[in-house]
Order: C-alpha cells, then sequence, then structure tokens
C-alpha cells in the first residue's frame, strides 16, 4: 500500500507592504502548529520517505519545523506545488510513483481540490484544509484519480 500525505502550511503572517506572497513567514501561532503537526506525524507513525513542498517560506518554514520533530526524510522544493492544481498536484505525485509515503506541503485551495479528485474523481466538491492540517491518502493500486481512500484528517 502507498501513502500519501498532504500538509497545508500553518498559519502565516500577512504580506507586509511590498512585500512578495512567497516571502511571508510563519506567525508565533503558525510555529506551535507547524510543530504540533510534527507531533501528531511521529506518534501516527507517518513519517515520510520523501517531501514535495512549495518553495514559499510559510511551507519551507513549516516543514523545517516538522522535520525537527520527525527526524530528516529527503526533500525537494517544487515549484509547481505553489499555486497548483489538483491536476498539476496530480503529475508531481504520479512522478514520485516509486516512493512509499510521499509528503507534499503545499496550499489551499490546490490542497483541499485535490483530496475529492484523487478519492471521488473530482475537484468541484471540497471541505477545506485548516492551516496546519493534514491529510492522509492510501492507494491499493493505480495511482489514480478517484483511487485513494482518506484515512486520517488532523488539523491543530
Amino acid at each position: 500500500m502507498r501513502e500519501l500525505i498532504l500538509l497545508r502550511h500553518a498559519h502565516a503572517e500577512p504580506a507586509g507592504t511590498g512585500q512578495a506572497d512567497l516571502d511571508r513567514p510563519l506567525s508565533s501561532v503558525g510555529l506551535a502548529e507547524a510543530e504540533a503537526a510534527g507531533k501528531w506525524l511521529k506518534e501516527h507513525k507517518l513519517l515520510p520517505d520523501c517531501v514535495l513542498c512549495s518553495p514559499a517560506r510559510r511551507t519551507r518554514e513549516t516543514l523545517e519545523a516538522v522535520l525537527g520533530i520527525t527526524g530528516y526524510a529527503e526533500q525537494k522544493l517544487e515549484d509547481g506545488v505553489y499555486e497548483a492544481t489538483p491536476g498539476a498536484l496530480f503529475g508531481l505525485v504520479s512522478d514520485r510513483a516509486d516512493v512509499e509515503r510521499l509528503l507534499v506541503v503545499g496550499h489551499n485551495p490546490g490542497l483541499e481540490q485535490f483530496v475529492p479528485f484523487l478519492t471521488d474523481g473530482t475537484s468541484s466538491d471540497y471541505r477545506g484544509m485548516p492551516p496546519g492540517s493534514i491529510a492522509v491518502l492510501t492507494f491499493e493500486g493505480a495511482i489514480e484519480p478517484g483511487a485513494a481512500k482518506l484515512t486520517q484528517f488532523w488539523w491543530p
């Protein structure tokens, strides 16, 4: 069985005047949320074999806090995760079909639309992913739309 873990970045500071969205850091609340996400992953023995992370500062800081708790994992900053559609995320995940447990650290609305895309084959009906939340999906066979089962969902 293959697992895909989706982690939405934790709460970030609002953009300052002239600050690019990519440069927004985590807030103090966000740092606590990211650490809680790391603890939850470790407690549930959901340690990733590989991580794809958006290059945005808030996602990188979320990942850093998580890995500070769970321990090191192979990681790659992936430009395609930032502002990704479900289709783009599907392509990135499909390219890593060799990984047993993949963690993707990204953003909404892409992540919250990606969950129903994988479980139901549609991205039009979604319930949301709060900052710092985690969705764990499993695949029994091929990685394709509608083939996953949402096995766990957590938020801080």
